[in-house]
């Protein structure tokens, strides 16, 4: 994959906001187009190498909202959430920009590659400070200082206890970057570092789109179900003949929008009266 230097990086405007960070990057190498307008408004979307089908949905919630508000999606390209970000963010015609946690030159193979050139094609980039460097534990904290240094704005899905994540987290707190957290069940270890920033103040709570009142996203399937009755999620995954955990993952995020209610264990359609 061919790869070119940005060079003067420093005295490009797009970039200043690298220049918030005590220590900022020496040099920037990126592979794709070099385009500086998908600097210019950028979020992040970063979150726990270990996605669960919760963490997916709520990806696939966030991205398609960002991409309607002009925004390019910046993330780590990490298995997990990161490379679920880049993917929705593809699939949905936005662009995305996957900040590495080794040198530009390293050869990525199978889904990897496939993954990156789908991210060029799109009219992204792959971006990294370093030319040739081997992914280490410390290139990732490294990693994650940029990515939080080029959003205005920074979304943690999910995130254990001790999670890369939270380490973006504390760099955009010290950018002064707006700072988002995503809840989840308490029994979720991925969701117990996104739980923790709620509870202790650090993060505003993000709980999907709104919904005016009467509008429900008709084309999902629980919401259908439930305009009739009130269900356990047992009889709802098997009316939708569904993993049970899969239809829990789904429950949490409409609880969540505030599209449904749960009471005695059947849920219920929310009244928007």
């Amino acid at each position: 994959m061919q790869y070119h230097k940005l060079k003067n990086w420093q005295s490009i405007p797009e970039l200043k906001s690298l220049h918030d960070l005590s220590t900022p990057p020496k040099e920037l190498y990126f592979a794709g187009k070099w385009n500086p307008d998908i600097i210019k408004n950028c979020s992040a979307v970063v979150g726990s190498r270990k996605m669960t089908d919760y963490g997916a949905r709520v990806v696939e919630k966030i991205i398609p909202s960002l991409i309607m508000q002009g925004k390019t999606v910046i993330s780590g390209f990490m298995y997990g959430v990161d490379q679920h970000v880049h993917e929705v963010c593809v699939e949905n015609r936005g662009k995305t920009i996957a900040v590495l946690g080794w040198g530009i030159d390293t050869p990525l193979f199978g889904s990897d590659l496939a993954l990156a050139k789908k991210i060029i094609a799109s009219g992204g980039i792959l971006l990294s400070e370093w030319k040739t460097l081997k992914a280490a534990h410390w290139t990732f904290p490294a990693r994650n200082r940029i990515v939080a240094a080029l959003s205005s704005e920074v979304f943690i899905v999910e995130a254990a206890q001790k999670s890369g994540s939270l380490i973006t987290a504390a760099i955009a707190a010290k950018l002064k970057r707006k700072l988002w957290a995503v809840p989840g069940p308490v029994t979720s270890r991925t969701s117990k570092g996104t739980n923790q920033l709620i509870a202790s103040g650090k993060a505003q709570m993000w709980l999907g789109t709104d919904h005016l009142p009467g509008e429900y996203e008709t084309d999902d399937p629980i919401l259908e179900i439930l305009q009739n009755e009130a269900l356990t999620a047992d009889e709802i995954a098997r009316k939708l003949k569904n993993p049970v955990s899969e239809t829990g993952a789904n429950l949490s995020l409409l609880l969540l929008s505030g599209q449904i209610l749960e009471k005695g264990g059947k849920y219920y359609i929310a009244d928007v009266n």
